[in-house]
C-alpha cells in the first residue's frame, strides 16, 4: 500500500470509528452550557479545577473499562482495584517505601493483578465477566485485610498537587489521553482493535490474540490502581470499599461514548466524553434539586436509551 493510498485509508477509518459521535458531542455540549449557567463558578480556574478533579477518577476507570470492551471484553473489578490502589497507597507513602515507593507500589498491584486475570480469561478461555466478578471479590477481601476501616494517610504535599487549586488533573487527562494515541500506533494498540473486531482475522493476520488480551488487561488494571491512588490523594486517605460504584459508572460511561460490548466498535475519545456527559448529567441535576432516587433512575433510563436507540436506528435503517 503506497502512501496516497494510506493518507486516504486513514480518514475513512477515523470517520467509520466517529459515526455517531457528533450528537453525543452536541449533547455533552449542551450540557456543559447548562452547567455552567446553574454554577457559573465552573468558568473559574478553582470551580473548573473542582470539577475536572471530580471528573478525572470517572474518566480514567471508563479508559480502563473502554480498553476491555475495544478488545472485546468486560470487567467487574474495576471498583474493587480502584479501592486496592486507594488502600496501598494510603498504608505505604508514610512509611519506608515513601511517596516514590507507593505509586510504584500501586502499580504494580494494578498491572499484576490485571495481567493474572487476563491470563485466566484468556488461556484458560473462561468468562471474562464470571472471572473478573469472583475476581472482585477476591480483590475486595485483599483491601479490607489491608485496611480494615478507612484510614492510612497521603501526605499533604501530594494531595495539594493532585487536588488543589490548580488544574493538574485535567492536564494528566490530557497526557494519558495524548499516550493512548501514541500507544494506538504501536502493534500492540493496533492488535487491541484487530483481536476485538475479529480474533480469527487478526490472529491469521499475525496479531498474538492472547497476548494482546493479557496486556489490555494488564493495562486496565493499571488505569483502575491509579485511579485508587488519585482517590486517596483527594480524600487524604484509604478506604476499602471507596471504589464500589465506579464498576457500573465505567460501563455506563463507556457505554454512552458508543464503546460496544462485541469489541472494535468505539473510540476512546467517545469513552472520555460519555464518561464527561455522565458527570455533568450528574452535576446538573443535583443543582436542579433532583433527589439521589431521582437520579439513579434518570441515569438508568439515558443508559438504555443509549444503548437501545443506535441499536433500533440500525434496525430501521436495515429494513429500509
Amino acid at each position: 500500500m503506497n502512501t496516497n493510498s494510506s493518507s486516504r485509508l486513514y480518514p475513512s477509518i477515523q470517520m467509520r470509528r466517529n459515526r455517531g459521535l457528533s450528537g453525543l458531542y452536541l449533547v455533552v455540549a449542551a450540557f456543559l452550557i447548562l452547567y455552567a449557567m446553574l454554577f457559573p463558578g465552573i468558568l473559574s480556574i478553582g470551580g473548573f479545577s473542582k470539577f475536572t478533579q471530580n471528573w478525572f477518577p470517572l474518566a480514567l476507570v471508563t479508559m480502563a473499562q473502554a480498553l476491555l470492551m475495544l478488545n472485546g471484553g468486560i470487567t467487574l473489578a474495576i471498583g474493587p482495584l480502584v479501592s486496592l490502589g486507594a488502600v496501598i497507597a494510603a498504608t505505604t507513602m508514610e512509611g519506608a517505601l515513601g511517596v516514590s515507593g507507593g505509586i510504584l507500589a500501586v502499580a504494580a498491584a494494578g498491572l499484576a493483578v490485571g495481567a493474572v486475570t487476563g491470563a485466566i480469561v484468556t488461556y484458560l478461555r473462561l468468562p471474562a465477566i464470571i472471572v473478573t466478578l469472583a475476581g472482585s471479590f477476591i480483590i475486595s477481601g485483599v483491601a479490607l485485610i489491608l485496611l480494615p476501616r478507612p484510614g492510612g494517610t497521603v501526605p499533604d504535599w501530594l494531595s495539594t498537587v493532585l487536588a488543589g487549586h490548580t488544574a493538574v488533573a485535567f492536564l494528566m487527562l490530557v497526557v494519558i489521553l495524548a499516550l493512548w494515541k501514541a500507544f494506538l500506533a504501536t502493534p500492540l494498540g493496533l492488535g487491541i482493535y484487530a483481536a476485538g473486531d475479529n480474533p480469527v482475522g487478526a490472529f491469521r493476520s499475525g496479531v498474538p490474540v492472547e497476548r494482546v488480551k493479557v496486556a489490555a488487561f494488564a493495562l486496565s488494571g493499571l488505569l483502575a490502581a491509579l485511579t485508587g491512588l488519585f482517590v486517596a490523594a483527594q480524600t487524604g486517605s484509604g478506604d476499602p470499599v471507596i471504589g464500589t460504584p465506579f464498576t457500573l459508572n465505567s460501563i455506563a460511561a463507556a457505554v454512552l461514548g458508543g464503546v460496544g460490548f462485541l469489541g472494535g466498535k468505539g473510540t476512546m475519545r467517545g469513552a472520555i466524553c460519555g464518561s464527561l456527559l455522565l458527570s455533568v448529567m450528574i452535576n446538573v441535576m443535583f443543582f436542579l434539586g433532583f433527589p439521589p432516587v431521582a437520579q439513579y433512575v434518570a441515569q438508568g433510563l439515558i443508559i438504555v436509551g443509549a444503548v437501545a436507540v443506535p441499536e433500533l436506528l440500525g434496525a430501521w435503517r436495515a429494513r429500509r
